[in-house]
C-alpha cells in the first residue's frame, strides 16, 4: 500500500509542547480556548464546559471536535456536568451538520490515548465526522489520499450561518 506522508503534521503537533517565550506551552485546544477569536480558530459554538471546534485536518468535509475546556487526558477525568455538555454539543453539532450538509451517516467517536489514535493525546476530545453514501470513491482506494471537497472557511460560515438560524 502506498503511505501518503505529511510529516508537516507531525512537527505542527510537536510543537504544541515546545516552550513558548520561556515557558511550557499550553496544548493546541488550551490555547484556542481561550482565545476570543472564534472565527480564526473555526471554533463554531461555546457551550457551558465545552466547544464545537472545526478540525483543522478533517477525514470528510465538515469534520468537527467536541472538546471539552477543561484540560484532562483520559475520559474518566470528566465530570458527569462535562459528560452531559459533551453529548449537549454532539447533539448541537450532528443538527448543524444535517442542516448544512444533509450527511447520510455520522461517526462519533473519541482516540483515547496515543496508542489509541489521538493526534493530541493529552486533551480529551470526541469526533463528529459525518458521512454520504458512496464517500469512499477511488481516490482512497487507488491513491490511499482522501478529497475534501469543501474548504474549512466556506464549512464554517455554513455552521455559524445555521446555528445564529437556531433558536437554542
Amino acid at each position: 500500500m502506498e503511505r501518503l506522508w505529511s510529516p508537516w503534521r507531525s512537527k505542527y503537533i510537536e510543537s504544541f509542547s515546545e516552550k513558548k517565550n520561556g515557558r511550557e506551552n499550553r496544548c493546541i485546544f488550551c490555547d484556542k480556548l481561550s482565545e476570543r477569536d472564534d472565527g480564526k480558530n473555526l471554533i463554531i459554538y461555546r457551550g457551558a464546559l465545552s466547544a464545537i471546534v472545526m478540525n483543522i485536518y478533517p477525514y470528510n468535509s465538515g469534520h468537527l471536535l467536541i472538546v471539552p475546556f477543561a484540560h484532562k487526558a483520559t475520559f474518566e477525568e470528566l465530570t458527569d456536568g462535562e459528560n452531559s455538555d459533551v453529548m449537549s454539543q454532539t447533539r448541537l453539532a450532528i443538527r448543524l451538520l444535517r442542516q448544512t450538509s444533509h450527511p447520510d451517516g455520522f461517526n462519533f467517536g473519541a482516540n483515547l490515548g496515543r496508542t489509541g489514535g489521538a493526534g493530541i493525546a493529552e486533551h480529551v476530545h470526541f469526533h463528529v465526522v459525518p458521512r454520504w453514501n458512496g464517500d469512499v470513491n477511488f481516490m482512497p482506494v487507488l491513491a490511499d489520499a482522501k478529497v475534501i471537497s469543501e474548504g474549512l472557511e466556506q464549512t464554517y460560515k455554513k455552521l455559524t450561518d445555521a446555528l445564529n438560524s437556531m433558536k437554542l
